[in-house]
């Protein structure tokens, strides 16, 4: 008999609380890996293996996925699945994952297992997805701070570190050169606001940062240990650096010297330009549809527009025509002027005692070029 109840009061009751824990997944190879993962995972040992609740799945099998893409209309789920199975792809291709286990009251504990599991459910799993203010990371914060009665965001949302939605997205896109440029272009003012470090944890390894730090009101840590499932086998994620823009500067104007050297060879002058008008004009046609026709909302009101303009186009026939030896026209010369007036109030702007964008590489790099090519090739030729 005393047996018996030595193993009945040694095994945990069924509906004994849970532990929880945050894993963080370091950031992988391809592009949308860039920016580290998370998930929760619930350990219930009376039930089993630990499940990972997962925010980040979708389907690019999805007839429409694309154009939601496009449109800045993506669909999300949440997904419930053995810690090991998710931990597999992780393990194959050497990302490292490591668990902060969190010291949850039991009832705390309990009503976050809980509200999970209705979460996965498939009527419940979707969401509209946000590349900062919704995202899988953010979900996982917003989770846990439910569970916390609003703690977690009492604590962060008053402390920053003067992070951006930029600085963030373009320090951890920056192994890719195609990507980080799209993002440091694409993006207009909206993502230069400095962010709390509520907003920071859209990035889940400043989520797990964030955690560390955090104390309960009794004063003990949230998180009682840390644990490394997988050993991270991939290049570390980008340090925070400085970006200086005087070497843009001198860059932008070594071109504009170059331009203003070649201004009695306007021929070859106009056959590089054509590139440079192309691509600008090209670029600036994507940064107004993305402002006017999808939801990417922190791509709205762009000021590089005033330094990429869709006019660019306008002077590839008038650059065509000196490549031919002739005169570009009056039309071409003043839209020349145009475009230089433009990064000129690009660089207004920038100064005013305002939050400015955060663009001061791209005024310093293209404001010189608009005003070489002006000057260059804005004169009437004479035969």
């Amino acid at each position: 008999m005393s047996a018996v109840l030595l193993v009945l009061f040694a095994a945990p009751p069924l509906h004994a609380a849970p532990r929880i824990g945050v894993a963080t997944m370091q950031p992988g190879e391809i592009f949308f890996e860039r920016f580290g993962h998370n998930a929760i995972v619930v350990d219930e040992p009376a039930l089993g293996e630990p499940v990972s609740y997962n925010f980040g799945y979708f389907d690019m099998e999805e007839p429409d996925f694309v154009s939601r893409f496009v449109r800045g209309d993506m669909r999300y789920r949440l997904v419930a699945l053995p810690l090991s199975q998710d931990m597999a792809y992780y393990r194959e291709v050497g990302r490292g994952v490591s668990v902060q286990w969190l010291d949850l009251d039991p009832a705390q504990a309990r009503a976050l297992a809980d509200a999970l599991a209705r979460n996965a459910l498939p009527r419940n799993a979707v969401y509209r997805y946000d590349y900062f203010t919704d995202n899988c990371s953010t979900r996982v914060r917003d989770a846990l701070d439910d569970a916390l009665d609003g703690a977690l965001q009492r604590r962060l949302a008053s402390r920053s570190r003067g992070n951006t939605y930029r600085g963030d997205a373009v320090r951890l896109a920056s192994p890719a050169p195609w990507m980080w440029l799209g993002f440091d272009l694409g993006l207009g003012p909206s993502a230069d606001r400095p962010n709390s470090l509520w907003h920071d944890a859209f990035v889940p390894m400043r989520l797990a940062d964030a955690l560390s730090d955090i104390r309960l009101e009794d004063g003990r840590p949230l998180v009682s240990s840390t644990e490394t499932l997988l050993p991270h086998r991939l290049p570390p994620e980008p340090p925070e650096a400085p970006r200086p823009w005087w070497p843009w500067l001198l860059g932008g104007l070594a071109l504009a010297i170059g331009m203003l050297a070649l201004r009695r060879r306007q021929e070859l002058l106009a056959g590089a330009a054509l590139a440079f008008w192309t691509v600008g004009g090209m670029l600036g046609l994507v940064m107004v549809f993305l402002w006017c026709f999808t939801e990417h909302r922190f791509a709205w009101a762009n000021q590089n527009l005033l330094l990429l303009s869709p006019l660019s186009l306008l002077l590839l026939g008038g650059g065509w025509r000196i490549v031919r030896g002739r005169d570009g026209g009056a039309l071409f010369r003043g839209l020349l002027w145009t475009l230089a007036t433009a990064a000129v109030i690009a660089l207004f702007l920038h100064l005013l005692p305002v939050l400015p964008q955060r663009n001061a590489h791209w005024i310093a790099l293209l404001l010189p070029v608009h005003l070489g090519l002006a000057f260059a090739l804005g004169r009437r030729r004479r035969d």
